[in-house]
């Protein structure tokens, strides 16, 4: 079974059309994302996770990305997961969808949202999803400021991003030996953070079916998931940031005890800051 992880970035490219737009620079068309997916369809991949999907945002023309990527995919089975509504970055526009709020997980009609996927061109037979606790973290980001004349000369300034609310989001697939739980999580840029939240995922995994296979963006660096989880690392490569990755931000683990690797690859695509991650495993 291959198994695909990659964080979409709202389907944004590098470098951004608009500099001055910085969190809020336009999404490439939905063509660019086609063709993304289409590439990793070609690789033969079976279950892809994707981070970074927004729902009906401006920024990338309104447009359900979970359903443009399955269309593109050609998968009959998937599922978003939204994080928050509204639109995300250092502004108070966007409200978190946490655990106990009436509209978490769930898509909110007529707001905007982003947050979390999987597809799948194997059938389905379950669908799980998990809150995971947030942090206070802030992320500053160095954005470029624009004259009217459209130069970049200005001193740049700097925004702080306050962090998200996180969730993880499994799947039960019917894989070639039989049932496998294949989860999509997105963690904090809190190194702290990402940990506990890395725990509370694998903990939440053993109440679904065996084997599983964990795909995402977990911002920690390179073998740290491995040794804090105990499971196998499937893929070691760098994957961030595009296109001369120097950091492994993006894993795709298992708890088989019998696992093995076969191909592996970390494939620069149209879109996004990080490459995709795919592999395959036989557990």
């Amino acid at each position: 079974m291959r198994v695909a992880t990659f964080n979409l970035w709202s389907g944004r490219s590098l470098p951004p059309r608009d500099p001055a737009a910085g969190l809020a620079a336009p999404a490439v068309d939905g063509d660019r994302l086609a063709r993304s997916v289409a590439r990793l369809v070609d690789l033969g991949v079976d279950v892809l996770a994707v981070q970074e999907v927004d729902h009906g945002q401006e920024r990338s023309g309104g447009i359900d990305q979970l359903a443009a990527v399955a269309e593109a995919f050609g998968a009959t089975h998937h599922r978003f997961t939204p994080t928050l509504t509204g639109v995300p970055g250092p502004a108070s526009g966007w409200q978190g969808l946490e655990r106990g709020h009436p509209d978490a997980h769930t898509t909110p009609a007529g707001r905007p949202a982003y947050g979390i996927g999987l597809v799948s061109r194997l059938p389905v037979l379950a669908w799980r999803v998990r809150a995971l606790a947030g942090s206070r973290a802030v992320l500053p980001m160095v954005l470029p400021q624009v004259p009217d004349d459209g130069s970049v000369t200005k001193a740049p300034r700097v925004m702080f991003v306050p962090d998200e609310p996180r969730a993880a989001l499994a799947a039960v697939v019917q894989g070639p030996r039989g049932p496998v739980t294949v989860i999509s999580t997105h963690l904090s840029f809190s190194p702290l953070a990402a940990r506990r939240q890395l725990r509370a995922v694998t903990r939440w995994a053993r109440s679904l079916p065996g084997p599983r296979v964990l795909a995402g963006d977990l911002n920690l660096p390179g073998p740290v998931p491995g040794w804090l989880t105990g499971w196998t690392s499937l893929a070691r490569a760098a994957t961030y940031p595009a296109p001369a990755p120097r950091l492994q931000l993006d894993h795709l683990l298992t708890d088989a005890a019998t696992a093995t690797a076969g191909f592996t690859q970390a494939l620069s695509l149209e879109v996004s800051d990080h490459l995709a991650l795919l592999a395959d495993v036989d557990p």
